[in-house]
């Protein structure tokens, strides 16, 4: 499976809470009721926590600003992604989502990437016992 991951940023002036809303329900729902047409197969929302140890950290390291969220969504395969997303459904469904976004998601900063996911550990759900 691949999947792309992208930087979302909330408009200017827009609430955290306003925002979080609009794209888990509204948005949410849109993407639901259109993803069998874009080929995707899991979709999910990362929205940011308030932490100010995280943000002490990231200060510490010189990082830059982090987005409001990230969504990432999963295709089989890149050929199923390109497949759908060539279709004139996956096209319409995908004008219908951009029209959405622009409500509500800072267009001129979002940033996007596919990916592979390699683990390198995954302790969810290790009772503690070493194997």
């Amino acid at each position: 499976m691949i999947k792309m991951v992208v930087e979302v940023w909330k408009k200017a002036g827009m609430s955290d809470e306003a925002f979080a809303q609009r794209w888990l329900v509204d948005h949410g729902r849109l993407v639901l009721a259109h993803a069998k047409a874009m080929g995707f197969v899991r979709y999910v929302q990362s929205h940011k926590l308030p932490s100010p140890e995280i943000e002490a950290f990231a200060s510490g390291r010189g990082w830059k600003t982090p987005p409001d969220a990230l969504t990432e969504i999963w295709w089989e395969s890149k050929e199923s992604m390109v497949a759908a997303m060539g279709t004139p459904e996956g096209q319409a469904a995908s004008a219908i989502l951009a029209e959405d976004e622009v409500q509500f998601i800072e267009s001129s900063k979002i940033s996007a990437f596919l990916s592979e996911e390699k683990v390198i550990f995954d302790f969810v759900g290790d009772n503690g016992s070493d194997a």
